[in-house]
C-alpha cells in the first residue's frame, strides 16, 4: 500500500496549489504575505500531526553530520519558497507546473547516478526526451520564454532540486517524516515570521480561511510524499507523483480559466509518457 502515499499527496497538493493561486489573486495579500502566514499554519499541522501519533524526535538528529543535512534542507527549503510564490503571484500557475516538470528529470537522473539503490540507468534516455520536450514547450522565436519573476524560481530549482532530494533521503534514514517536516517548518515559521513581519497585515477573512484549508493539505501531501521516499525511494514516488502537475495543469485550465498552450499541452503527455517508459524498462532490467 506504500504506493498510496504518493498518489494521494499529488491529489491533495493539486487542491492545495489551486488554492493557492486564488489566495495570492485576492487583494492585499502578496507572496510576502502569504508565506509569513502560511508556514506558522502549516507548523501547527505537523505539531497536531505530532502529537497524534507521536513519533520518535531524538534530540541527537541535530547533531554531526544529519544536524549540518538539516540546515541545509532548511536554508534550501527557505529560498525555494520565497521564490516560488513570488513566481506564483506574478505567473500562471500552469506555467509554472509545466517548468517544474524539469526538475523531477534531473532529480531521477542524480538519484540514479549518487544512489546504488536509485541507480538504473534505462531512465536516462527517456528522461533526456523529457528535458528536450520541456524546453521546445518555452522555446518562441529562437529563444526560451520564461516570464520575468519565474525566471530567478526556475534557475535556482534546477539546481537545488536534485540536492535537496538527495539531503531529504540521507535525512529519512533515521528520521521519522511527521518530526522531520515539523523541525523544518517550525523553523520557517520563525525565519519567515522575521523576515515578512512587516508584510502581515491583516490578512481578510477569506484568505484566511483558503489559507489555513491550503495549509492542512499541503503539510499533509508532504508528510505523505516524505513516506513515499521513506518507503519506496525517489524515482518510484516521483513517478507516482507524476500525477500532480498534470492535475494542477487541468485545475489551471478548466478551473482558473488559464488559456491551454498546445506546445505544452504535448509537452506535459510527453514527459509524462517518459517518465512511465522508464519505470517501465527500468522494471523490466532490475
Amino acid at each position: 500500500m506504500s504506493f498510496l502515499f504518493p498518489i494521494v499527496a499529488a491529489i491533495l497538493q493539486t487542491v492545495s496549489f489551486t488554492l493557492d493561486k486564488v489566495v495570492l489573486s485576492l487583494k492585499r495579500v502578496d507572496f510576502r504575505t502569504y508565506t509569513g502566514v502560511s508556514f506558522p499554519l502549516s507548523f501547527l499541522v505537523n505539531l497536531a500531526l505530532f502529537f497524534l501519533f507521536r513519533p520518535s524526535f531524538p534530540i541527537e538528529w541535530f547533531n554531526g553530520y544529519y544536524g549540518i543535512l538539516f540546515i541545509g534542507a532548511v536554508v534550501i527549503a527557505l529560498l525555494t519558497n520565497i521564490l516560488f510564490y513570488r513566481a506564483l503571484d506574478h505567473d500562471k500557475l500552469g506555467e509554472i507546473e509545466t517548468l517544474s516538470l524539469l526538475n523531477a528529470v534531473l532529480v531521477i537522473i542524480v538519484s540514479g547516478i549518487v544512489f546504488a539503490d536509485e541507480r538504473n540507468f534505462s531512465i536516462m534516455v527517456p528522461a533526456f526526451i523529457a528535458s528536450v520536450a520541456v524546453v521546445w514547450s518555452h522555446w518562441e522565436r529562437h529563444h526560451i520564454k520564461i516570464a520575468r519573476d519565474t525566471l530567478p524560481y526556475v534557475c535556482w530549482a534546477l539546481v537545488m532540486a536534485p540536492i535537496s532530494a538527495l539531503i531529504s533521503k540521507e535525512l529519512l534514514v533515521v528520521w521519522n517524516p511527521i518530526a522531520l517536516e515539523m523541525a523544518r517548518t517550525g523553523i520557517l515559521a520563525a525565519l519567515f515570521l522575521f523576515i515578512f513581519r512587516d508584510a502581515i497585515t491583516k490578512v481578510p477573512p477569506r484568505a484566511l480561511r483558503l489559507l489555513i484549508v491550503t495549509n492542512v493539505l499541503t503539510t499533509v501531501a508532504i508528510v505523505l510524499f516524505y513516506f513515499g521516499y521513506q518507503r519506496l525511494g525517489i524515482v518510484h514516488t516521483l513517478l507516482l507523483f507524476s500525477l500532480q502537475p498534470f492535475l494542477v495543469y487541468l485545475a489551471s485550465i478548466f478551473i482558473l480559466k488559464e488559456r491551454p498552450s498546445w506546445k505544452r499541452s504535448l509537452a506535459f503527455v510527453i514527459v509524462l509518457a517518459s517518465i512511465g517508459i522508464a519505470e517501465w524498462l527500468g522494471s523490466g532490467s532490475a
